[in-house]
Order: C-alpha cells, then structure tokens, then sequence
C-alpha cells in the first residue's frame, strides 16, 4: 500500500515516515494555503491512500489569525478529500478534541454535538465538514495530547522547564488522555488499509490513550518515568490564562474505532517510556 501524507516534520508525519512506500509532503512540495495545488497533487498521484497530518496547530496564535487557521485546517482537507472523491482514493484527516466543548466529564463520543469554544478549534470542525461533505472513502481521526520525540508538546515541554526549575505549577483541572504520535500513526495505517477493501468504515473515529488523566497527573508521571526530581503544584486553569480557551474535558471515548478496525486504545505509559527513551539518545 502506497501512502500520500500531507505533512512532513510534524509529530506524526514524522511517524508514518517510518513505514514503508510513504511519501511525505512538507510545506515547499504542497503549501496547504493553496487548496487547489493540494488537489492537484491528489490528482496525479500513484498513490492507494491520502493522509493529511498537516494543520495550523498553533492554538493560541490562531485566535488572532484565524482566516489562515481556515485555510489550512478547513479548506485544505475540503479540497483534498474532493481529490481523493474523485480518484476513488480513501482520506484520511486528523481532527481534534478541541472541537467540543470541554464539558462534563463523561468521555467525548464520536456522534457528540460538536461546539469549539476557540478559533483552532472551529478550523479543525469546519475542516471535518469538508472533508464529510466530499462524498468519498475516508477517516476522521479525532485524537488528543499528541507526543513523541520530536516536535512541539507537552512531554518536552515538562523535560525542558526541569532543567531550569525545581518546582512547578501545573494545571489540575483539564483531563484527557495522552496519544502517542507513533500510536496514531500505526492506527491511520491500520485504517488506510481497512477503507481499500471497506469503504462502509468510513466515519468519524475517536484515539487517545489510556488511561485518562490531568496535566498535572502527566506532568507528575514524565518526571517519575524520568527520574527528574520536580515538586508539582496543581492550579486550576484559572490561575494559567491563556489566549485561547482551552477545554476542561478532552476524554475521548474510542469504541467505535475498536469495532470498526479492532484498535484498542494504547497505554500512553508504554510509549511514554519509549519517548523518554529517545528523546535522550536525541539530546
């Protein structure tokens, strides 16, 4: 199976690069504010499926510029799913737990009334309903607290401030499950390969780790895993204001994509170790 991924440096572009007959699309061979240069690629290509692990995923900065936020996570996955509609090719898009509200404290399913409280969040649902919309063969793969080696988050984040304090605040009171970018990525070629033979899977699809639990609970687990000997004090959110609101609840339940592609959910402990892992050899 021949894979077209849009994305190339980010976490989990990254991790499919590690399979075999991947090819990956950085910013200078598709730029994702060009719609239709991305569809057109889509047109010409040899490959069996399209994944797009490309967005705008600055969060905070999105607020300010949402219009680009637009382009890149909705109108960029709109125009290639109608390429890949067009071709007969299965799409598959990455989406996000942003696109709910944060309520509650039951796990998020996959039906569940979307209702974005920021601007990356609102592009990421708009970008669902685009690539919904299209009428083809495809995957949304709602995920959350994406983490890996490489790139921007939480886990490198935690690793760098421990070399320069000895004590930190950290948030308590937004819960989730984190998701390893190779776990995500093994998960979209599971999927890419089941659509070839079932476009009838196609649907909206839930994957985070397991078990769930606070920033805080993450933070306190990174350190441990790490050996790095770091006072935490948990804040409400509250207290860490940030540009864009952020959800309290990003529990996702990810049963349906259990059923549909016997995916289980991951232990985020496991990879976590292996994370910690390189991110030393890397340093």
């Amino acid at each position: 199976m021949k894979l077209l991924v849009f994305g190339k440096t980010g976490q989990v572009a990254t991790a499919l690069g590690q399979y075999p007959d991947v090819t990956l699309l950085g910013r200078d061979a598709a730029d994702l504010t060009n719609p239709d240069a991305c569809a057109a690629i889509i047109s010409q290509t040899n490959a069996d499926a399209v994944i797009n692990a490309a967005a705008f995923t600055a969060v905070d900065l999105a607020e300010t510029q949402e219009p680009l936020a637009m382009q890149i996570n909705a109108a960029a996955p709109a125009a290639m799913a109608q390429a890949c509609a067009v071709r007969g090719l299965p799409f598959l898009h990455i989406s996000s737990d942003y696109v709910f509200d944060g309520s509650g404290e039951k796990p998020w399913q996959p039906d569940d009334a979307a209702a974005p409280q920021n601007a990356y969040g609102r592009s990421k649902y708009a970008g669902e309903v685009g690539v919904t919309n299209a009428g083809g063969t495809y995957a949304i793969l709602r995920t959350s607290w994406v983490f890996s080696a490489t790139g921007n988050n939480f886990v490198k984040t935690m690793l760098r401030l421990a070399q320069q304090h000895s004590e930190l605040k950290i948030v308590n009171d937004q819960f989730g499950g984190p998701t390893a970018a190779s776990d995500i990525a093994a998960a979209l070629v599971t999927m890419a390969k089941a659509l070839l033979t079932n476009p009838d899977k196609s649907g909206v699809y839930h994957f985070s780790g397991a078990p769930s639990l606070s920033w805080l609970e993450f933070a306190q687990s990174i350190f441990n895993q790490a050996g790095l000997p770091i006072e935490t004090q948990g804040i409400p959110t509250a207290q860490y204001p940030t540009p864009a609101k952020r959800p309290l609840n990003s529990r996702l339940c990810c049963a349906s994509l259990e059923q549909a592609f016997g995916i289980k959910q991951p232990d985020w402990r496991l990879a976590l170790e292996q994370v910690l892992a390189k991110t030393e050899a890397i340093s």
